[in-house]
């Protein structure tokens, strides 16, 4: 007699293999015949000022993306920063060879930016990219507004920054944000230390005051404190109940558990997030194994889909948790949604209010701080074809012979 554990073990291999069955007979014929990269021009819905370390953002941005034709008319679409010489390499390939359905994984030259492949095999699988990816996530997955920045030193704003602020908590609730990360560490470049460290409580102070006492507000201070400056600035502002620190001081294990025993300390459910800087996977180890940071930020567009779902299953592990970086980036937001749609260790995806013309994305909105993700085969994405000829710069165009 069959126990229940052999039962189950048999039924998930018969799944798997099935499945790979499904990939491997889904388009046997497949090829890819031409490969566009070009630059999506972006637009905000306002100035980003500056943060502790940089000047200025502006209110433009762009995304590196690759167009994949086939010669069955099917194409992929996304975010992809791999060279021309990487790119090239695809014509010809059938993108089921490359893809790793037991895995979850897609492999080839393109790196980080596999984004246009997964956009391909879901449309020719008729699935949506986050149930290739396992689905096992919230149907509506948590986010916020990552454009709190130094509005209060844009000259426009310099004598009613209060105002301002509240103009901008406004229009992220316009958007349909429960949830906001305010920029602080105005002491490290653009004002002197105490003023600055003064400013950057009564900002947090300010936004409380009008955002309201249930509204999630997170701190990110670009590495512009140190360990004690930033217990100073808990002290004076951990009373307006932040949920999150990102970025108080360029990261180490024991100044990162130093900081969390503070916290505690003080009973304040804060968590600590960090790692948006950080150029390798390894890296993240140490702090895990430690649990020395609690949501850990590894770039959406660095890292791709592979390496932030790495990333999430070593901090799954530790009972961690992970909210992809993401700044400058429409279509890498719309990577995120999918990976917190399939995970199930997701903290939330960082929205940078940006828009375009070029690109179509039905489905994606967000109300009362959750964010839908269309069911859609792929991404769900397509291009408005005359935008496209109009405003977007061709950077590689090869075809196969």
């Amino acid at each position: 007699m069959i126990d229940r554990r052999e039962f189950l073990l048999g039924a998930s291999t018969a799944i798997l293999l099935a499945r790979l069955a499904e990939a491997a007979d889904a388009a046997p014929d497949l090829k890819i015949t031409r490969a566009v990269a070009f630059r999506l021009p972006l637009k905000r819905s306002k100035v980003a000022g500056k943060n502790a370390r940089l000047d200025v953002h502006g209110d433009t941005s762009a995304d590196r993306m690759v167009r994949l034709y086939t010669n069955t008319g099917i194409e992929g679409l996304g975010n992809c920063r791999a060279g021309e010489k990487e790119v090239a390499s695809l014509l010809g390939q059938n993108p089921f060879d490359l893809y790793r359905d037991d895995e979850r994984r897609m492999d080839g030259p393109l790196g980080a930016g596999t984004m246009p492949l997964w956009d391909l095999v879901g449309k020719v699988l008729k699935k949506p990219v986050y149930a290739l990816l396992g689905g096992a996530g919230p149907e509506r997955v948590p986010v916020y507004d990552g454009s709190i920045y130094f509005a209060d030193l844009l000259p426009q704003y310099a004598d009613h920054w209060q105002d301002r602020f509240r103009e901008e908590i406004d229009m992220g609730r316009d958007l349909g944000h429960r949830a906001y990360k305010i920029k602080i560490g105005r002491g490290n470049k653009w004002m002197e230390r105490a003023a600055g460290d003064d400013r950057d409580v009564a900002v947090v102070e300010s936004i409380r005051e009008h955002a309201g006492p249930e509204i999630l507000l997170g701190v990110d201070a670009n590495n512009g404190y140190d360990l004690e400056g930033a217990k100073r600035f808990f002290e004076r502002a951990g009373k307006q109940k932040i949920a999150f620190a990102e970025e108080m001081f360029p990261e180490t294990v024991e100044e990162c558990l130093q900081f969390k025993r503070f916290f505690r300390e003080k009973d304040w459910d804060t968590l600590l997030a960090d790692g948006e800087t950080q150029g390798q996977l390894d890296v993240f180890k140490p702090f895990i194994e430690a649990k020395a940071i609690d949501v850990y930020q590894g770039d959406m567009n660095h890292f791709g889909i592979e390496g932030i779902l790495t990333e999430a299953a070593w901090a799954a592990e530790q009972g961690l948790q992970v909210a992809p970086h993401n700044w400058g980036s429409l279509v890498g937001y719309y990577m995120q949604l999918h990976v917190g749609r399939a995970i199930e260790n997701f903290y939330g995806a960082e929205h940078d209010p940006l828009s375009t013309g070029v690109l179509k994305a039905d489905g994606y909105s967000i109300k009362e701080g959750r964010a839908t993700v269309p069911d859609a085969p792929g991404f769900g994405l397509a291009l408005d074809e005359k935008a496209f000829a109009r405003e977007c710069r061709v950077e590689v165009d090869v075809k196969a012979p």
